[in-house]
Formats: C-alpha cells, structure tokens, sequence
C-alpha cells in the first residue's frame, strides 16, 4: 500500500484514517488513555492504488491493524481483495502474466513531532502477494511481484489544513517489472476540515516513475510505464470513527500500458466511494 495516512480513505490502512477528537465532555481527570492499537475496515467500489486498480475496476474489502508507541515508532498490517487476472497488466508492467486475489502489506517506522504542526517519519513497507502466481517475464526470468519500498514523509498541520509530502523509493523490482528497482513515487496530499457537517476536502497528486523497462519499450517509447495520478474528494466523518468518502480518481497513465484482460485502461478516470470503521 498503498503509507503515510490519508483523510481520504481508499488505498493503504495508513493512508485511510482520520483521527477523532475525543469530546470535551469529559474532564481533564477522566480522559480514558488512549489505546495503542487500532484496527480499521474498509468497503470500497474500487481499489486504486497510485491511481491504478487493483480490483480491476471492481468493489474491493480492506482491513488492518495498527500499533502506535509513543515514543513514535508504529507497525502495522493492512490487507485487500485484489483481482489481478491471468494476462492482465495491473500494475506490473511489461506483460507480465500474472493471478492474485490478496495484497497484504506489513509497514514499520518513525514519527518525530520536531515543531509545532510538522512530524517527520520515516519507515519501511513490504507488499506482499500470497496467492501470487509469477510466469515467465519477456525476459525469460521468474520474478515475484513481492515489493519491499522505504518511504520518508513530512506531515503538516496549518490551523484547518492537513497533509504530507512523502517519497516512496524501490528497494527492489516494483511489481515484478525487470529491473526496475530505483522506481520512486512522489506524493503530495492536501485535506481541509471545512468546521461544517463533518466534511473534510481532499486534494491528492502523485508521480509514478518506473525505472529499467524493457530495451526494447525503451527505444520506443522511453517512460511508458511512468505516470501522474491525482485525485479531489470529500470525506464526511459521522462520528464513532465511522467515515465515508467520495472521489474523483484519474492518471495520465498510457492506455496500453495499464490495462486487463479486456483491453480496459486500469488507470481510467471514475468516481470512488468508500466506507471506513475503525475501532
């Protein structure tokens, strides 16, 4: 996943929930302490990961559980229905053929409040495919799509404005695609608490580079795999940690570059509307 996390709460457990302010009712001696652990659910017509489906333009059921220290250091779990379909590109490139119904990630690492408003962290996420079923690449190699990236984002708070500015770096082949350890993805999200109906806006671009496509795409058509994605929405918190979210989800990623089985643009633009429970 899809990890810093997001008021918008449709790609990693990290990214998808908002915090809740405890209410004032209580006095300053009977604020219950809270706890360390909180585990979160998702329903979702459609589960875009960097802007690209991973459910192949089909509802997805996600879930997660986070531990949080306070000395600032977390793990967590997060976990979703995918349909990555035999002959379908999703997100691996080159045409890689591949079929798996489940992503489970496992994230660690570090948050450090180092001024008022702004906390650095730093961490580590593995993408791990269970039901994974790699084929021969072009290159006539087996490889996993298994990912492990380490990421380093700055969160910022200006009085009703929320966000992050977070690098995600490859530290081996993304997805499956040949040498393409060094991709990166740039991410920058923006959220504003409008004070009114619990509604929350939300802003999101992000750029996808694919290091080492095939020689062969690359005297082409150099970056066929790269992309921009972004994405406007609108969060409404209901109280009891209960959320929903409606967006607007687009890339400029290449029409045969993405695509299943049928022929489909992963990347295409389209509405997402998500549930969201944590406990």
């Amino acid at each position: 996943m899809g990890t810093a996390k997001k008021v918008a709460l449709t790609v990693r457990a990290a990214e998808l929930l908002s915090s809740f302010a405890i209410s004032s009712v209580y006095a300053a001696d009977d604020v219950p302490e809270a706890s360390p652990l909180t585990v979160n659910g998702t329903v979702t017509n459609d589960y875009r990961y960097r802007g690209i489906s991973q459910s192949n333009l089909q509802p997805a059921i996600q879930g997660g559980i986070d531990y949080a220290h306070n000395s600032g250091f977390y793990l967590g779990n997060w976990n979703s229905s995918v349909n990555w379909t035999a002959n379908s590109a999703t997100i691996v490139a080159g045409g890689k053929n591949v079929s798996t119904t489940v992503e489970v990630d496992f994230y660690a690492g570090y948050k450090y409040a180092w001024s008022t408003g702004f906390t650095a962290d730093i961490g580590v996420v593995q993408y791990y495919y269970p039901t994974d079923n790699p084929t021969s690449n072009p290159t006539g190699f087996l490889q996993t799509t298994n990912t492990t990236e380490i990421y380093a984002a700055q969160n910022f708070t200006f009085d009703a404005f929320t966000g992050f500015l977070k690098f995600s770096y490859a530290v081996t082949p993304l997805f499956g695609e040949p040498n393409s350890a060094g991709s990166n993805y740039t991410d920058l999200t923006i959220n504003y608490d409008t004070r009114w109906w619990g509604l929350s806006l939300n802003a999101h671009v992000g750029y996808q580079y694919v290091a080492g496509n095939l020689a062969e795409v690359r005297a082409s058509n150099n970056g066929v795999y790269s992309y921009t994605d972004w994405k406007l929405g609108v969060t409404k918190d209901f109280g009891n940690d209960l959320s929903a979210t409606l967006s607007y989800v687009a890339t400029n990623a290449k029409n045969y570059a993405y695509v299943n089985s049928n022929g489909a643009n992963l990347g295409r633009a389209g509405l997402m509307i998500s549930v969201s429970k944590s406990f």
